[in-house]
This record gives C-alpha cells, structure tokens and sequence, in this order.
C-alpha cells in the first residue's frame, strides 16, 4: 500500500500507457495518482504516473508532464502540509493471462477496430500502431481513445481490473460503435441513392418536357391533361384542394414509380364523380302522381309521400327557402315479395325526373362495400354509394337499397353499422368514403329501402327509416293489376299481338283462387306468362288461330291442376280444429291448429306440441291447456276431462318454423272444441294473444292477415278489442266481404266461433 499525491482530473479519464501535461505543481514527487472526478465526486479507481518533467511556466505557475503506468484502487485519504491531497493506493498491475478466451476476445477487438477504421476513412497509422500493442491489458485500454466513448463508460473500463473482463468490455463497447457506423454508413447511402435518383428523374422529366415542346406535343402531357379535368370538374374546395395534393406527388414522383398508377386511379375517380351535375327536378305533384298511377296500381301509402316530398320542395322553391341538407328523405319499403317494392323506386324516378340507381344488398357482409376500402390495400375501390353516383352521373339521383333486410355482418365489419350514416338525413350531408377520403353530400338522393321484414333489420338502423308498409294486394286489386299490367307485358314478351289473345275476368280470377296464394303478384305472372307460352306455341304450330279467347280448358291443360283449395269448411267439420290467421314473410297466410287427447298413464294432463313451434308459441298452447283446464265448468266440459289424459296440439305445414304469441285464441279454441265436442265454424278466422285470465290482447299485421282470410274464403274473423282502430287500413272490398268481430275475451272468442250443438263430453 503507497501513498501517492492525488491529482483530480475533471471528466477526463487517463488509462496506462498514456502522456498528459498538467498544470500543476507536485513539488518533489516522482510518482503521483490521477483520479477521474466528475461534479465533485471521485471515481473509486485511478492510475499511478510518473513524473516525467516539471516546467515552471511564465507567470510563476507550473506544469509537469506525467506518464500513466498502471491501475490503483483509491483508498484513505489526508491532507498535506502544502494543502496537497495524498491518498493510500492499492496498485493493480495487469497480469498477462495466456488462455485461449483472452486470444479469441484480443483477434475479435482487433478486427472490430479496423472495421471501424475502415468505415470512418482512417489512414493506416492507427492499424499500425494497434498491430503493435502485444499486451491484452494495453489492447483493451486502446478502446479509451475512441471519441464514441462518454465519461461513464470510460470510468468503467478503467475500473475493470481484469485484463480479460476488460478486453470483452471494450469489445462490446466496440461492436456497439460498429453498429451506430453502420447504420449512420446504409442511412447516408440511402439518402444519397434517393438524391441521385431524384436529381436524375428531374433532369430526364425537363428533357421529356422539352422535347415535347420540340414535337408541339406539350398539351399530351398527363398531368396537365388530369389538372385540365380536375378544373373541370368543379369539385368542392376540399375535394379539389385533395386532388391537386394527389396530382402533385405524381408530378414529383413521374410516371415510372410504382405508386403512380394507384394515385392515377384515385385521379380518375375523383374526376369521375359528378360533382356539380344535378337533375332538373320535376316537381309537379299532380304530373308524378299520374306517372305512378300509371305505372302502378294500389300502393297509395307510397305515392302519397312521394306526392308530399315533392309538394314540399315546391313550395319551398317558390317562395325562396333555402335548401336544408338534413330534409333528406328516407323510404323504406317493407312487405312481402311480389308486391312492387322494387319496380316503383324506377316509377318514382321518373315521375320526380332522376336518374334511377338499384344497389341490391342482400347478402352483403362487406362493410367496405358500403365505405370503400382504404388506399393502402392493393385493388382498393371506392364503396357502392361512390360507385352508385358515377353511374347515375348526378348528385340528386333515387338509389334503391334493395334487400336491406338481408344485410349480413361477419369477420370483414357490419354493413348495416356503414348504413346508419347513411341512411340519417342528419348526417349524410357529410359522408366520408374511405377510399375517396374526402366529404360527399349524399342530402339531396332520395334513399328507397326495400325489406320484406322489419324484425332483421338492427334497431339504429330501422329507427332512421320512414317505414311505408306493403301489405299486399286484394283479389280485385290483383285482377287490375293482371288485366292492366301483367297480361299486356306477358303478351308482348310471348310474340302476341293485342287483338290475337283475350281472357275474361272470371277466368283470370279463377288463377288467382285456385293456382296462386301470394300477397303479390309474381306469381300471378308467372302463371299468366305461362298460358300465353302455351297460346303462343299453338298459333305458331298452327293448332289455333288469332283472334282466340282463352277458356277454362286451355287454363287447366297449361297450369295443370288445381293447386289451392278453400278447405277451411273440411278442415273444421271435426272437433278439435280451429282456423287461425298468421303473418310470414311472405304476407298473410291461414294456418290450423288441431289437438287431440289420449290416455295416459300419469295423473295430471301431459302436452306435446308439434309443427317446429318456437318458444312463443309454445308458451301460448301451455296458457291455452291451462285457461281451458281452469274454466272446464263455465264451458261445458267434464271435470274427469283431463285425468290420466294427454293432449297433443299440432299445427300444419311442420317443415315451416311458426312463432308469435296471436295463435293464442286460436289454440284455445280448438282445445275447447275438442273437449266440448262442439265444431268450429268452417267461416271463421282468428288471430290474438291470450293471457291466463283468458283476455285477448292486440297483434300486429291485421291487413296481411284480413287479406289472407278474404282469399281463402273466411267471412267472419274474430279480432283483440284494441285493434279496432286498425280496420281503417283494410281496403274496403275485404271490409265488404268480411265481419270484423272485435273482442275483449276468450268467452266471446268461443262463443262467436264455435257451433251451438253441444255433445257428449270426452271422458
């Protein structure tokens, strides 16, 4: 242990091996310590110089020249009669190890230091002088003279001790300054590369440009052709302020990089859009109100708000009222197929004087579809919505969402989410499609929504829907149809004349009864199309000639026999049958509800139920056994009724799935037909929901269903109390042909359809 002088060296660190001048005075010492300090704190190691040469400098100061010989840890320290500081050391030679790790790390940091010589342009004399460092100690301290190093990590490799700990510090440290080197070498080439590039593009584009010039050809230049169409265009100021970006980065970029044809698409699209083009409008209430009379029959739900919309937009314009973009209209259409939902969007077109755009939607599961694909996905494409206005060539034209009811939603988004912003008059004044990216005011299209059912569309979206019901057509209302519409279109598509082929319209009611059992008319066609197919062939064989009447026989020998039977009086005439009323989605529709009973081996009454009857209406039949077993007496029934028996209730058509709670009445008439003995009336029809007090509660869809019983030749339907109110929508001709009975009760229920010959009861 030695006591040297201890001379501070401020956030300099001085390895072994190295000179450095001080100005400092040592008086007589041979040897002192240097000590790296930094912010007053000392490093707990240091190295021991000796001192070389002492110089007394002008001005009577000194300085002395030290050379670093070897390591010493810092240990007690005192104060000298100079002032001096003097510290005990413990002196660390290194000691030269000769295994093969200290070899393998010494190769490594030689080849690392080149390395990085060679990539900072160094001359050869530092290569040299470092193939001349034999010693592992004094080749690791070598890394102490790189300038990459800071204070801390020099401190750390003078206080390894350990020649070997030492060289892989100062390797690590190195491979690290290797890495930076590298990286600072590819970046700088890059940019360099992209420079050259850049530099070489410019000069060959003024070339391009000049020997356009040279040529007359300048006006073929394609940017100036797409800044010529962008102009003309008249796009909005962010629409426009967005193409030009877009058309400057292809000016920049030129045509050959691989980007160009993607900004050329989106170019093309947004130039494609027509942003300042507009339909005159026709708004003359009376002229389209004849257009859709005429090219539709019934549906006067319909032409009365599309009559309004456009009595509104009248008065507004005449007397000066600023446009408002959230007075968008919103139709949706729904009922069951065939009723002309999809064919009057095209009518209302023309009767408004748009441009007509049919978007079909069933089945969508894409939310891109509806928004557009972003422009970083390869093969992007603006949404339908952009794709509808390009084709329609106006900003005002009527789009029909068809099949808005079948929208789907998977792994790729929700459609109907895309639709709600859409589809709100609100918002859609400022649709952003992802694609296009900028704002398009969708407020003056008229939307048409079509759905043959409101139960699957989402919630959100149904509520920003005007909803215009289609309930289907009457028997008289389908005879106007078919003789208006239908025959003459069939006529001409089959090659016939008019004059060649008539029918009558008790022949024409006849297909509508007995072959066709729709709440609209597709299949009316299809059957009328059908007997014209076969009229045709036989003037053209020569078998008949025209002028010719159609008569039964030729209707039964095309459409075959007879597919729809009015079989409500054969169906009832057993106890236990009852004719209830249901809605699908396809209208209206006649359903049975029979039940039986048998013995059974357990002591209370057992229920099955059949016919693929969802959970509603399996509650129902449990309340109809249960209101039935509890007023036994008041109808007539045996109280030993329902010992150790078992009661089935089964209902129709089992492949169809059947669900709701307005069969209840209907179920609990045929229980008490059945356990009473007493039929139920072959002309009566029934629809209501019944509680356990037996009261009957309202149902929805009483005009399919008062549709339904008119053609299947029902002539007394038994309705709830509250849906009184509901007859004023039921045209007038069923409101002939058939009694509404409204009722509060299951005993008015029972009394009005049930015959009043009472039988045995079953025991």
């Amino acid at each position: 242990m030695s006591t040297l002088r201890l001379i501070p060296l401020d956030d300099t660190v001085v390895f072994p091996g190295m000179s450095i001048t001080l100005t400092v005075g040592v008086n007589d010492d041979e040897r002192v310590v240097l000590v790296p300090r930094h912010d007053g704190e000392y490093a707990e190691v240091g190295v021991v110089a000796v001192v070389a040469e002492q110089v007394r400098l002008p001005g009577g100061g000194h300085a002395v020249n030290v050379e670093a010989e070897h390591r010493a840890l810092i240990g007690a320290a005192r104060t000298g009669s100079d002032g001096a500081l003097f510290v005990e050391v413990d002196e660390r030679r290194d000691e030269v190890p000769v295994d093969a790790r200290t070899r393998t790390l010494s190769r490594e940091y030689r080849a690392v230091v080149e390395e990085i010589l060679e990539l900072r342009g160094a001359d050869g004399r530092i290569t040299g002088w470092l193939r001349s460092i034999s010693e592992p100690g004094m080749l690791a301290d070598s890394c102490g003279y790189s300038p990459d190093l800071n204070y801390e990590q020099r401190v750390e490799l003078l206080r390894t001790i350990d020649v070997t700990d030492r060289l892989e510090l100062a390797l690590t440290l190195q491979r690290e300054r290797f890495a930076e080197l590298q990286i600072r070498k590819r970046i700088r080439d890059d940019v360099q590369e992209g420079a050259d590039k850049q530099q070489r593009d410019y000069f060959l584009r003024k070339q391009m440009d000049s020997i356009r010039k040279e040529l007359g050809d300048d006006d073929a230049s394609i940017v100036e052709e797409y800044r010529t169409k962008i102009e003309a265009a008249e796009m909005p100021e962010q629409a426009h302020e967005q193409a030009l970006k877009e058309l400057g980065r292809l000016e920049r970029m030129g045509e050959q990089s691989g980007e160009a044809s993607m900004i050329r698409t989106y170019l093309d699209w947004m130039i494609a859009l027509p942003w300042s083009k507009r339909s005159e409008e026709r708004l003359d209430p009376v002229a389209a109100r004849e257009v859709l009379d005429a090219d539709h029959a019934g549906l006067e739900d319909v032409k009365d708000r599309i009559t309004e919309y456009l009595a509104v937009r009248k008065l507004r314009q005449e007397r000066g009222i600023e446009a408002d973009p959230r007075s968008g209209a919103i139709l949706t259409l729904i009922g069951p197929p065939g009723t002309g939902k999809t064919s009057i969007g095209e009518s209302i077109a023309r009767a408004t004087g748009r441009e007509f755009v049919r978007m079909s939607l069933g089945g969508v599961r894409d939310e891109a579809e509806i928004r557009g694909h972003r422009r970083t996905y390869i093969g992007a494409l603006p949404g339908r919505l952009v794709r509808a206005l390009r084709d329609a060539g106006t900003m005002n034209p009527v789009i029909l969402l068809d099949e808005v009811d079948k929208v789907g939603a998977d792994w790729r988004g929700d459609p109907s989410s895309a639709l709600l912003e859409v589809l709100d008059p609100a918002q859609n004044h400022s649709f952003r499609d992802h694609y296009l990216d900028v704002e398009l005011d969708l407020s003056q299209v008229l939307f048409i929504a079509t759905a043959n059912q409101a139960d699957t569309i989402p919630g959100p979206l149904l509520d920003r829907m005007e909803v215009i019901s289609f309930d289907g057509y009457t028997g008289e209302e389908k005879l106007a149809i078919a003789k208006g519409y239908l025959w003459p279109r069939q006529r001409d598509r089959n090659g016939l004349l008019d004059g060649e082929v008539s029918i009558s319209d008790e022949l024409v009611r006849l297909v509508i009864a007995e072959y066709t059992r729709e709440a609209g008319v597709r299949n009316l066609e299809r059957e009328l199309g059908k007997l014209l197919r076969k009229t045709a062939t036989r003037i053209a064989s020569g078998k008949a000639t025209a002028p010719m009447a159609i008569e039964i026989a030729a209707i039964r020998d095309a459409l075959g026999r007879q597919k729809f039977f009015q079989e409500s009086a054969a169906r009832t005439a057993v106890p236990g049958v009852a004719t209830g009323l249901a809605v699908t989605g396809t209208g209206g529709d006649v359903l049975f509800v029979e039940a039986t009973t048998m013995k059974s081996h357990g002591s209370s009454a057992g229920l099955v139920l059949t016919g693929q009857l969802g959970d509603v209406m399996k509650e129902s039949a449990r309340i109809a056994l249960s209101y039935v077993r509890g007023h036994a007496a008041d109808l007539g029934i045996a109280e030993d009724a329902f010992e150790e028996r078992e009661f089935h209730i089964h209902v129709p058509a089992g492949a169809i799935p059947k669900d709701g709670p307005s069969a209840g009445v209907t179920m609990v008439t045929a229980l008490a037909s059945l356990l009473s003995g007493r039929p139920v009336k072959h002309t009566v029809g029934m629809t209501g929901e019944v509680t356990l007090q037996g009261r009957v509660l309202p149902i929805g869809g009483l005009k399919q269903k008062a549709l339904a019983a008119s053609a299947a030749g029902l002539t007394d339907i038994v309705i709830p109390e509250r849906n009184r109110g509901d007859l004023d929508e039921i045209p007038s001709e069923v409101r002939e042909a058939v009694r509404f009975h409204p009722v509060m009760t299951v005993g008015e229920v029972l009394e009005l359809a049930l015959e009043p010959v009472r039988h045995v009861a079953l025991s």
